[in-house]
C-alpha cells in the first residue's frame, strides 16, 4: 500500500496538541488520544501519529504498532459510507466471507480500501453483538442482517 503524504494544517496540529493535553500528555492514555484524534480526522495518517508521538513522548513505531493492531483504527480515510462486514464466528459460519467477496467485486476494492470517488470504504470487524442476524453488515450506523451475496448490490444502490 502506497503512503499518502498528508499535509497537516496549523489548526490540525493545534487540535492534536489540545487532544494530547486533555490527557495530560500521558503516554498511558495513548488509546484514548488515538480515539479522539481519529474522531477528529476520520483516520490516523502517519503525520498525525508523528505529532502524537512527539507530544506524548512515545516512539512513532509504538504508535504505529497500536494503530495497526486494533482494527478500529484506520490509516486511510474512510469512505462517506463505511461498510463493515462482521467476520465473527456466527457471521463467518453463515457465509460472511462470500458477502465480503461480493462487496469487493461490486465496489472493485479490497478490504481496507476506499473507492476512488470516496463514497465507500470496506472493512471487516469481529463481532457487533447481533449474532442472531448473521451475517451482519454495517454501513455507518445502519445494521443489515442476514445479508446474502445476492443482496449486496441492492444495499449499495441505497447509497448511490
Amino acid at each position: 500500500m502506497s503512503h499518502i503524504k498528508v499535509e497537516l494544517k496549523k489548526e490540525d496540529v493545534a487540535k492534536l496538541k489540545e487532544i494530547c493535553k486533555s490527557f495530560n500528555n500521558n503516554g498511558a492514555e495513548i488509546i484514548n488520544v488515538l480515539h479522539q484524534a481519529q474522531n477528529h480526522f476520520g483516520y490516523l495518517p502517519a503525520e498525525v501519529q508523528e505529532v502524537i508521538a512527539y507530544e506524548l513522548n512515545i516512539s512513532v513505531a509504538k504508535i504505529y504498532g497500536i494503530v495497526t493492531f486494533y482494527s478500529f483504527f484506520s490509516m486511510i480515510p474512510k469512505g462517506k459510507h463505511p461498510i463493515s462486514i462482521c467476520t465473527g464466528t456466527a457471521c463467518y459460519v453463515r457465509g460472511a466471507e462470500k458477502v465480503v467477496d461480493e462487496f469487493k467485486k461490486a465496489l472493485n476494492i479490497n478490504v481496507g480500501e476506499t473507492t476512488s470517488d470516496g463514497k465507500f470504504s470496506l472493512g471487516c470487524l469481529r463481532c457487533v453483538g447481533a449474532c442472531g442476524l448473521a451475517p451482519v453488515v454495517l454501513i455507518g450506523e445502519k445494521v443489515y442482517g442476514r445479508v446474502s451475496p445476492d443482496g449486496v448490490k441492492d444495499i449499495i444502490k441505497e447509497y448511490e
